[in-house]
C-alpha cells in the first residue's frame, strides 16, 4: 500500500476518534487526509473496506461499548459522548450492531450473551470451509469465526463456530447471497512473545449459489492494526485460555 495513502487514511482516522462526538462531514476527513473529497472516499475504502461514514459509525459504537462497560456514565450521556442526539436512535443502531441493547451490555460488563445465528434465513445445504492460518511464531487461543454481510463483524453472523484455536473449519447450511468470512481471536508472538493482543483474519466475499456442496475459503490471521474497523458484535471472552507465553531471556 502506498505510504502517502496509508498516512492520509491514518489522519482521517485519527480526526474521527479525536472528534466522535462532533458531526464531521466527507469534507471536514477529507481535508483531515488532505484528499479531494471524492479521491478520499475511494482510497479509505480501499484500505479500511469500509466508507468514511461506516468506519466512523463503527468507531463511535465502539467507544459507546467501552464507556458502558468501564464507567458508570448514564445510557444518555454515553449516547451524545458518541454523537448521537436521540437516545432512542443510538439504543436501536447499538442493539443491532452489539447484538444486546446499551443497558444489557452494561449489566454483562461487556461480555457477550449467548450468540444466536440468522436461522430465520433458510440454509443452502452449502458449507463454507476452509484453514485458518497464523505465523508459525504467533500463539493464538480460541477463534471466533462468523459470515457477515460487509467487511465488519456488525450485528447477527449468518453462521459461525468458535474454535479452540486456528486450523480447519466448516460453517454448514449456509444462506444464499455473498458473505466475509472474518475471524477474531487474541495472542502472542507474532510481533513480541509476552503481550497478549487481538488478531483478526479476513477473506471474501464468499459468494453460495444454489445446488454447490461447498466453497472453500481459507484466511490468515494477523494483529489488528489501526486501519481495522472495530469489532462491534459482543463475542464470549476468548482471552482466558490464550496464555502469553515468558519473555526470553
Amino acid at each position: 500500500m502506498d505510504e502517502i495513502v496509508r498516512q492520509a487514511v491514518a489522519r482521517a482516522i485519527v480526526t474521527m476518534r479525536d472528534n466522535l462526538g462532533e458531526r464531521l462531514t466527507i469534507d471536514d476527513l477529507a481535508r483531515a487526509a488532505m484528499f479531494s473529497k471524492f479521491h478520499f472516499t475511494r482510497v479509505f475504502l480501499r484500505v479500511t473496506g469500509l466508507s468514511p461514514g461506516r468506519f466512523l459509525s463503527a468507531l463511535r459504537l465502539a467507544e459507546a461499548k467501552r464507556l458502558l462497560a468501564t464507567t458508570v456514565i448514564s445510557v444518555a450521556d454515553i449516547s451524545h459522548q458518541v454523537g448521537y442526539n436521540s437516545v432512542g436512535t443510538f439504543s436501536a443502531r447499538f442493539s443491532g450492531s452489539v447484538g444486546v441493547s446499551p443497558s444489557g451490555y452494561r449489566q454483562l460488563r461487556g461480555m457477550a450473551p449467548r450468540l444466536a445465528d440468522r436461522q430465520a434465513q433458510p440454509g443452502s445445504g452449502t458449507t463454507v470451509r476452509g484453514q485458518l492460518r497464523v505465523a508459525p511464531s504467533a500463539e493464538v487461543g480460541p477463534v471466533f469465526v462468523g459470515l457477515f454481510a460487509a467487511r465488519i463483524a456488525e450485528g447477527a453472523p449468518a453462521r459461525f463456530a468458535v474454535l479452540p484455536g486456528p486450523g480447519p473449519y466448516a460453517l454448514a447450511d449456509v444462506p444464499l447471497g455473498s458473505w466475509y468470512v472474518l475471524t477474531h481471536a487474541y495472542g502472542c508472538g507474532e510481533v513480541d512473545n509476552h503481550t497478549l493482543r487481538p488478531y483478526t483474519g479476513l477473506t471474501g466475499p464468499v459468494t453460495v449459489h444454489r445446488g454447490v456442496t461447498a466453497s472453500l475459503a481459507d484466511v490468515r490471521l494477523r494483529p489488528r492494526h489501526g486501519f481495522d474497523p472495530p469489532v462491534l458484535l459482543a463475542l464470549p471472552d476468548l482471552r482466558q485460555p490464550a496464555v502469553a507465553r515468558p519473555m526470553a531471556g
